[in-house]
């Protein structure tokens, strides 16, 4: 939305949302859009030492990785409001859902360089037609897709585990998928009315709080799963009494 202090980065080129524009900041366009993703750094740093710490496959590293260059691209996309800074947050949230399409489906797959080889090519075509075209509702259809072709494959993992705290990871990552996609749906719609508010609630805000979460209880399970499937005897375990993570005991052979 446009009002506020002065822009630092020129006129808006990029998607606006629902929160004013340079409210607190002539260098920060949506200052509650941009914060609001800290969490989901943090989460996925927290994520990234533990598997590293324990030694999980690379492909968890990678994962964790790719989380905090989606939120590094979120935050310059959302502080200046940009059309290439959009796309640096659009482009890697394909790129993490090729990463999770690989993680969950590589187990069974047969021709076993065939896979990352093929979703690579994909993931920098997509970048390079990305950067040459703006998308807009063609991206959000074109994401969609590529999510609902991993719930199949979440919800077997889900089914075929036994364990009450890993089925409560789980269990977390629909609620915040929810919640989240409730906030951004509401801050997207109702953005005319909500702007008439004494007091705006932020959904888009909220969008990113709740997918940090998202997104860490989806790694968390997973990594859980393959540690399962590698013989790791996994345990969901409680920072402080609340706060999960899995930890592994591989047998002294690996």
């Amino acid at each position: 939305m446009e009002d506020g202090l002065s822009s630092f980065w020129g006129p808006v080129t990029s998607t606006d949302w629902c929160e004013k524009n340079y409210v607190h900041s002539s260098y920060i366009a949506e200052f509650f859009n941009t914060i609001s993703i800290a969490p989901g750094i943090l989460l996925a740093l927290i994520g990234l030492i533990n598997a590293l710490r324990q030694r999980f496959e690379k492909r968890f590293s990678v994962l964790h990785i790719s989380n905090m260059i989606l939120a590094i691209g979120s935050i310059l996309y959302h502080s200046t409001l940009q059309r290439m800074q959009q796309q640096l947050d659009e482009t890697p949230m394909v790129w993490e859902m090729l990463l999770y399409f690989y993680i969950l489906y590589s187990p069974d797959w047969h021709y076993r360089s065939t896979m990352p080889t093929f979703l690579f090519f994909y993931g920098a075509g997509f970048a390079v037609v990305h950067a040459l075209f703006r998308f807009r509702i063609g991206f959000k259809v074109h994401y969609v897709i590529l999510c609902l072709l991993c719930i199949p494959r979440m919800y077997k993992y889900y089914i075929y585990t036994k364990d009450i705290s890993a089925k409560r990871l789980a269990k977390l990552y629909v609620a915040t998928l929810f919640l989240g996609s409730t906030c951004w749906l509401s801050d997207r719609v109702f953005c005319e009315e909500i702007s008439r508010w004494y007091f705006n609630p932020q959904g888009h805000a909220l969008w990113h709080v709740f997918m940090g979460f998202n997104s860490y209880f989806a790694n968390t399970f997973l990594m859980f799963c393959r540690a399962h499937q590698r013989g790791w005897d996994p345990k969901v375990v409680h920072f402080l009494g609340f706060f999960p993570y899995v930890k592994i005991q591989k047998p002294k052979s690996q």
